[in-house]
């Protein structure tokens, strides 16, 4: 499943706009055919949602209204580092919490 929104900032008011769009008919965005796109938060990415009955979309490099380069999928990095711990990635009950959304890919903080 997709994360909810949470980079601090998109690259336009558009994206943000679309990436905020809530149906009244659907809670799901996958769901709703007036939803168009998505943000992976524990994956850094976007995509354009496939309305295919699932959780499908198309990961894009740039932003559909104004052109700007988004960041690079961290989905590969998180692959393997969750396969470097010996972790099935499909067993998301014995991933690591921090694995489960975007806190593997932020810095450590020394407290």
């Amino acid at each position: 499943m997709v994360d909810a929104p949470a980079r601090a900032a998109h690259c336009c008011e558009q994206m943000r706009h679309q990436l905020d769009f809530s149906c009244a008919e659907h809670a799901d965005p996958f769901d709703c055919p007036d939803a168009l796109i998505v943000y992976a938060d524990k994956f850094d990415e976007y995509g354009l949602i496939v309305h295919d009955g699932g959780p499908s979309y198309v990961v894009i490099a740039y932003c559909p209204w104004c052109g700007a380069r988004l960041p690079e999928s961290q989905r590969d990095r998180w692959f393997d580092e969750v396969e470097a711990l010996g972790l099935d990635p499909s067993d998301t009950d014995a991933l690591p919490e921090k694995y489960r959304s975007a806190a593997w890919r932020m810095p450590a903080t020394n407290q």
